[in-house]
């Protein structure tokens, strides 16, 4: 990315506006010795702004940067100290998001250690499969989930919160820390929503490259006040937190999401951006708005498709606000909407933004035309080292498969099909179930749906369509079928319609399809 650029965003962006030379020389040499990981972003902005409100959550927590970067440092040094770990050692974070995660997460990077941020909605049994595949040396977990870690090894140290405050009042004082000869890496798990999840091993940026490509395309700014709804474990919310830093903005944070509190503490906080997933929004929308309005500037959201209308209902109740980014855990992210495009198309993924190429080919790695589905390919300075197990993903000249199915219109929007993995086949036919989804989910009684497919003895694959209405509401499945049957081919027809409370989703909010399935099993 070439520096002209890079300045311009960053001017733009007021993260070049003048300081106390004391301050800027000490946050420069803290980014020098330290390096862009979450670690090194926290330790320029208390470098920079010590004072600064960085935290606030819920329970009262309030912490500057200098208090959090204490407190990081502190829980390092104990770690080392009374647990052992080492440069190289992996540090498990079983958290919500609160000010403890933050500090176990930094505290593993100081060390050299590498942080694995863990899902909150594993089973016991998916607990035992992650701390043995990782090789964990220390889980920080939060106080809710004891019971869910007693069948961990007895070798494993297991730090609840009461235990990770003793540990920081526990350091030995004035000992400082320096940089360690391997720099800790993030492990983020996939999803899990069809199987196992995975463990990706996630690249330390090498610069301001990737905060760059970020916010040109979204309006965040210096100092703003962030609220981060979507899980710091999840690749968006962790991404939300290392953008936020190197912004040096205050953070909002809530253990769990609940859409009044939610929208309370936008107005009380005063936030100028959220960051979200979309299930967040259907939740949202679901509420009456506060009187006033909350001052967002921004509402960023990935993560999962925008189903339906959801992107101008949101923008028609809370302003012309809403950035969708497309990406994953993988190749971080592809491409960009802004609430242009997004009232001009509000299913689109949006353009690549600056620095980021994208390609959709076919099977045999040929670009396809115009409008034709095809696997997309994407290349940035951010894709993933790999999955800890050893395997990768499909590359081409440099571009990384996503594993999702899209097409690009003539104006060069993206629109993601979904899966590569979702799409079936229908008596000969190609179906997508997200495009039956996105028909389903404009009927006015409808809260959410989703479409998969399932085995059928005469056409290999059928569809089912899961629905959840709004209170009060009723339809009728053949109504569905016909509304399905007016719009789109014969094949695109649910055969089955199933009407449930809710549709079971993981904590990132991703529908768990093999949960659906089992209504067939």
């Amino acid at each position: 990315m070439d520096l002209p650029f890079i300045a311009a965003t960053l001017t733009r962006r007021g993260l070049l506006a003048p300081g106390g030379p004391i301050r800027v020389v000490s946050q420069l040499n803290a980014l020098r010795r330290w390096g862009w990981s979450l670690a090194g972003e926290l330790r320029q902005a208390a470098a920079r702004d010590p004072g600064r409100v960085a935290v606030v959550d819920e329970r009262g927590a309030t912490m500057t940067y200098q208090e959090l970067l204490d407190r990081s440092e502190r829980l390092a040094r104990s770690l080392r100290s009374h647990l052992g770990v080492q440069t190289g050692d992996r540090v498990g974070v079983l958290c919500r998001n609160h000010h403890g995660l933050i500090e176990a997460i930094v505290a593993a990077m100081l060390l050299g250690a590498d942080a694995v941020l863990v899902n909150t909605g594993l089973s016991a049994a998916q607990l035992v499969t992650v701390a043995e595949e990782q090789g964990l040396r220390v889980l920080v977990h939060d106080g809710e989930f004891t019971e869910r870690v007693l069948g961990l090894p007895a070798e494993l140290h297991r730090v609840d919160e009461r235990r990770q405050e003793e540990l920081i009042a526990a350091a030995v004082p004035g000992e400082k820390l320096q940089p360690p000869e391997r720099d800790g890496r993030t492990i983020v798990l996939t999803s899990g929503t069809t199987g196992a999840p995975k463990g990706a091993r996630r690249p330390t940026p090498h610069g301001f490259g990737p905060l760059v490509s970020i916010i040109d395309r979204i309006p965040l700014h210096a100092k703003n006040t962030v609220m981060i709804a979507a899980p710091v474990f999840h690749t968006w919310g962790y991404a939300a937190l290392q953008v936020s830093f190197a912004l040096r903005a205050t953070v909002v944070l809530h253990r769990r999401f609940e859409p009044a509190a939610t929208l309370a503490a936008l107005v009380d906080q005063r936030c100028d951006a959220m960051f979200a997933v979309p299930v967040m929004l259907q939740r949202l929308m679901e509420v009456a708005p506060p009187q006033p309005r909350p001052p967002l500037k921004v509402v960023a959201v990935s993560g999962s498709a925008l189903p339906g209308n959801l992107a101008t209902a949101f923008m028609d109740r809370y302003g012309d606000v809403l950035y969708n980014l497309y990406g994953s855990t993988e190749v971080s992210w592809a491409s960009i909407a802004g609430p242009r495009e997004l009232r001009a198309a509000p299913t689109t993924a949006g353009r690549p933004p600056h620095g980021t190429r994208l390609a959709i080919l076919d099977e045999n790695g040929r670009p396809v035309r115009d409008g034709e589905v095809g696997r997309i390919f994407v290349g940035n300075e951010m894709l993933f080292e790999g999955y800890t197990s050893g395997t990768g993903r499909e590359s081409r000249d440099g571009l990384l498969d996503t594993g999702d199915l899209g097409r690009l219109n003539t104006d060069g929007l993206l629109f993601v099909d979904g899966r590569a993995d979702d799409m079936i086949v229908s008596g000969g036919e190609n179906v997508f179930p997200s495009e039956v989804e996105d028909l389903i989910a404009r009927l006015p009684q409808v809260r959410e749906v989703a479409v998969i497919g399932v085995p059928d003895p005469d056409y290999g694959q059928r569809l089912a369509a899961f629905l959840a209405l709004r209170t009060g509401e009723t339809l009728d499945p053949e109504a569905v079928r016909e509304y399905v049957r007016r719009y789109l081919a014969r094949f695109s027809v649910p055969r089955d319609v199933v009407f449930v409370k809710y549709l079971p989703r993981n904590a990132t909010g991703k529908v768990l399809s093999r949960e659906l399935r089992r209504y067939f099993d």
